[in-house]
């Protein structure tokens, strides 16, 4: 495969010395006209454009990505979902509230005794100290020997009753067990959202920042280029006019060689971190919109110091907000239950019920004339109940982890907020350094400049100047880039979304 710059240098080569042999164009007449041909127009380089959004004028802004982000992006859509599956599993928990009907039919068509019977009945759990009542209604044709307890009067005979455990399953059982879990399971959803959406956001000031970096670095890579091709035809009309060597005029093309392939190189990097960006800045249908060089904000914005005193209160508010710790909450709330359950199970059985019921109509069997009243208590009480205290010393042990693991959260949530704000400290040292010197490389290179158009200067010393100060301002670019990239670290280290 053929190496792409040995096949696009001699093109560059032969285009720069066109045009330093050729005069200068006013403006950018050609670029105007659309044309995107590195040997069409001396001094550009190919490039790939990215249209922009359609009806959209205008800077893009932090916030436009965050909104997007918030309404469109499909991670965060798919993490909300997590929140429709814990209700649809509460939902399915409360059904151990559900009324239940039950209907049967049975009989003896044939034999010494024929008859025919109809039952149907009710049960309702309440909830109240595991209590539930039951009822239902039995009718009876034909004839039953007298020890069938089915035998009912003419009209039927209704009934009701409740059953209540005074022990094991009043305060708790595992239907009420599942229920309350489930609704914490409903609100362990909000920190996992909360943590996505955290994630995610971060994720999309880091883009945005990167860039807008990579787009300022673009503008600085091709300011160093138009000063290299201004200064040709200069040189081209001294080297004319025989004030300079021929030799000093071939060194500023290799210039403009070197520096069109570093615009070439940032025009990449600047065009993939807006494919990058399009990921979290999507348009109205949901889909990932590449912002183009028409969306670039002139500068970043103002640096600020980090103000030292509002460490303290945002680690404080930070304990409150930050998902992790909620989470653990959650989850020690969540065993808690699974303790009271396996305590529950160490109890024994003593559950007490009554029933009353009355047949009506024609009386069949003298016995079923007057109102029953049946009432009952029962014990029982596995000996060993190994699994009850398995349970219990499984569940205990839990809780103990999940204590050490909230102890752990919270030290980590400190170190985390003291880490972002340390290196946001850095970054605007850094950011303020930068600018000093970028002040004091253009000081210089004017200096120089000065120096070179009256002749007491050759250009090597003048490229140098040149060179120093684009890696001046590509540095303090980088810097300012870092800078909020950082403080949209300690943003997130104190559960905020990253200030727009």
């Amino acid at each position: 495969m053929l190496n792409p710059l040995a096949t696009t240098l001699p093109l560059l080569l032969a285009a720069t010395w066109a045009a330093l042999a050729a005069p200068f164009p006013s403006g950018d007449t050609a670029a105007d006209a659309g044309a995107t041909n590195a040997t069409a127009i001396p001094g550009k380089v190919p490039t790939v454009v990215i249209p922009a959004a359609p009806g959209v004028e205008g800077p893009l802004a932090l916030g436009d990505v965050l909104r997007s982000v918030t309404n469109q992006y499909p991670p965060l859509l798919a993490a909300l979902i997590e929140r429709d599956i814990a209700n649809g599993r509460l939902r399915s928990a409360q059904g151990v509230f559900d009324f239940n009907v039950f209907a049967k039919a049975f009989g003896n068509p044939t034999g010494y005794y024929e008859s025919r019977t109809l039952d149907a009945g009710f049960e309702q759990f309440l909830g109240a100290w595991g209590s539930s009542v039951f009822g239902g209604y039995r009718l009876t044709r034909g004839t039953l020997p007298d020890y069938d307890k089915n035998r009912t009067q003419a009209d039927g005979e209704p009934r009701v009753g409740v059953r209540i455990p005074l022990l094991r399953d009043g305060s708790i059982d595992r239907r009420r067990a599942a229920l309350l879990q489930a609704r914490l399971d409903r609100e362990l959803a909000d920190p996992f959202i909360q943590r996505q959406q955290l994630d995610f956001i971060r994720a999309a000031a880091f883009a945005y920042w990167q860039w807008l970096g990579a787009g300022q670095r673009l503008g600085i890579a091709e300011e160093l280029l138009r000063v290299a091709i201004d200064r040709g035809q200069a040189l081209t009309n001294q080297a004319n006019a025989g004030l300079i060597r021929p030799i000093v005029l071939t060194d500023n093309q290799r210039l403009v060689v070197s520096r069109q392939i570093g615009v070439v190189q940032s025009r990449r990097r600047f065009e993939a971190s807006a494919i990058a960006l399009s990921l979290f800045h999507r348009d109205g249908l949901g889909n990932p919109m590449p912002p183009g060089r028409d969306r670039l904000p002139k500068a970043f914005p103002v640096v600020l110091a980090p103000d030292p005193a509002r460490v303290e209160p945002d680690m404080v508010a930070a304990r409150v907000q930050r998902p992790e710790l909620r989470r653990l909450r959650l989850q020690r709330d969540r065993a808690d239950i699974d303790r009271r359950l396996a305590k529950n199970n160490l109890l024994p059985n003593l559950d007490v019920g009554a029933s009353v019921s009355q047949d009506f109509g024609a009386e069949r069997y003298k016995d079923k004339s007057q109102l029953e009243v049946e009432a009952g208590i029962e014990f029982k009480l596995p000996l060993q109940r190994r699994e009850a205290q398995g349970r219990l010393e499984a569940v205990e042990a839990q809780i103990e982890r999940i204590g050490a693991e909230e102890a752990f959260a919270r030290d980590r949530i400190a170190a985390d907020i003291r880490d972002a704000f340390s290196a946001w400290e850095a970054a605007f040292e850094q950011a303020r350094q930068t600018r000093l010197n970028v002040e004091l490389a253009s000081d210089l290179q004017e200096a120089e400049k000065t120096l070179f158009e009256r002749g007491a200067a050759d250009l090597l010393a003048l490229q140098i100047r040149e060179q120093a100060t684009f890696e001046a301002r590509v540095l303090e670019a980088d810097a300012l880039a870092e800078y909020f990239r950082a403080r949209a670290d300690y943003d997130t280290a104190i559960a905020r979304p990253p200030q727009p």
